[in-house]
């Protein structure tokens, strides 16, 4: 039996709804019990488990304090050690003493760090150099897993997505396909980096891969679709899934950085000017895992759920 929390999240109900799909018996929790989930409040040091974990024998733990821009936080590594870190470990310890087997965490790619120069991807057993406090968190949660699993003898299994996107997807991937869909010029026509992106499929089906896979064990895996794409490549293939002009102007990245700079937004200009690559080759070599939609399936999907939800 599976245990999956943060199944009322993005991630989290899609693969609970693969699970459903291919008529696999999972237990579910989220903070207050949506959707018939076992509610077990705030995710931290305290949280008591005993409950969901009963005859529970892998735990798909999805359920986070998740990073997000202009954190009002007065102190936000403490907060996201809170739930990240105290509330992993604490579920963690609890699962060894179920009788767990197996404990599947979802992590970030920003555990390995921020950028990457341009043909120079992030790999799976890269020294890890978290940034932000979100990517710290993380980091001291995957390095208190592997401690348990040596102690123990709990089998770990750490995935590292980076951005993920597919039907619902809401934020920063949203709004570019709202200005997409109504034609508004966009002056990034002229963007030459490389960025790994993750299909929500793809990523459900790499974590249902390591529920069971004996190889994947105590392994760390980055997750992606296996193809990088420049923000102007990104934006041009998503006006063609949602069926209308990109209208992108050329403007140089120098002066999108320049700009940045003047009103603040360097972070912003770092997530749509620079690269951030991957390499998934320990995840095929280890696992034989490939990913099975094309980034251009993925976002025809994620189009025609855009689509329908703003018809």
């Amino acid at each position: 039996m599976l245990l999956i929390t943060g199944s009322n999240g993005f991630l989290g109900a899609a693969l609970c709804t693969f699970l459903n799909d291919i008529k696999i018996d999972y237990k579910s929790v989220s903070r207050r019990g949506y959707a018939g989930s076992i509610s077990v409040g705030n995710i931290d040091a305290h949280t008591q488990w005993s409950e969901a974990l009963r005859d529970i024998d892998v735990i798909v733990h999805a359920a986070a304090r998740v990073h997000v821009m202009n954190d009002a936080s007065l102190d936000p590594l403490t907060e996201f050690r809170k739930v990240n870190v105290e509330g992993t470990l604490n579920l963690a310890r609890q699962a060894v003493a179920a009788g767990v087997s197996r404990f599947v965490f979802i992590s970030s790619i920003k555990v390995n760090g921020e950028s990457t120069e341009l043909g120079l991807p992030f790999f799976a057993d890269d020294l890890a150099v978290p940034l932000d406090p979100y990517g710290v968190s993380k980091y001291e949660a995957e390095q208190g897993l592997l401690q348990l699993a040596k102690e123990t003898g709990l089998e770990v299994v750490i995935i590292r997505p980076p951005l993920v996107y597919g039907p619902g997807v809401k934020a920063n991937f949203a709004a570019m396909m709202k200005w997409l869909n109504k034609g508004i010029p966009l002056p990034l026509g002229a963007i030459h980096n490389q960025r790994s992106l993750v299909a929500l499929d793809n990523l459900v089906d790499l974590i249902v891969t390591c529920i069971d896979h004996p190889a994947a064990a105590n392994q760390i895996f980055l997750a992606g679709d296996g193809e990088d794409l420049s923000t102007t490549e990104l934006l041009q293939k998503m006006a063609k899934a949602l069926d209308v002009s990109s209208r992108l102007i050329p403007v140089p990245m120098w002066c999108l950085q320049f700009g940045a700079r003047l009103f603040g937004k360097q972070a912003m200009a770092q997530r749509l000017c620079g690269s951030l690559q991957v390499d998934i080759s320990k995840a095929r070599n280890v696992l034989g895992w490939r990913p099975p939609l094309t980034v251009d399936e993925a976002l025809q999907k994620t189009a025609d759920d855009f689509l329908q939800r703003n018809a």
